[in-house]
């Protein structure tokens, strides 16, 4: 009844193939018993969380606070710019946000509001209103192939897990 070792570090890692993934099409998956989201972004988005006006009004906009590994410290916190993977836990009331796909719910093409506390994150999880003061987490994960995500698997050289985030 008990795995050994080696099936429990197998199950750490979970393979996504990106290739049915639509852009602004969220897909919402378990891993250590959190949600992840993990989404395609479009090119709308990617401008609209660049623009000057409200990158001001990010919370961490720098990424200074532990919320990702080094590899996704950077404007779209992930590996790549047009795919996120964000750990979908509010980091105010630790409830699961709401991906809302358009502008009409948001400021923004894209991005999360929490149910609970009203705290909104952009499609990078960067908080930006609310009472939330960190950004969403940011698992350890791996591109592989164009079209492969390993959900746990740092990319080659890099060492992060969730005991590095600050607030989930």
């Amino acid at each position: 009844m008990n795995p050994d070792a080696r099936e429990r570090a197998a199950a750490d890692i979970v393979e996504i193939d990106l290739t049915a993934l639509h852009p602004a099409e969220p897909r919402v998956l378990r891993w250590h018993d959190l949600p992840v989201f993990v989404v395609r972004r479009t090119l709308a988005m990617l401008a609209a969380m660049q623009e000057p006006d409200f990158v001001g009004k990010l919370v961490d906009p720098d990424s200074h606070k532990r919320q990702q590994p080094a590899y996704a410290k950077n404007w779209h916190r992930s590996i790549e710019p047009t795919v996120a993977v964000l750990i979908g836990v509010c980091t105010a009331r630790g409830c699961v946000p709401t991906y809302a796909g358009d502008a009409a719910a948001l400021t923004m093409p894209g991005g999360y509001i929490c149910p609970c506390c009203a705290s909104h994150y952009d499609p990078a999880g960067r908080a930006y209103a609310g009472i939330a003061q960190y950004n969403l987490p940011v698992p350890p994960y791996s591109l592989v192939r164009p079209a492969n995500l390993l959900l746990g698997k740092n990319p080659p050289g890099e060492l992060f897990s969730l005991h590095g985030i600050e607030r989930i």
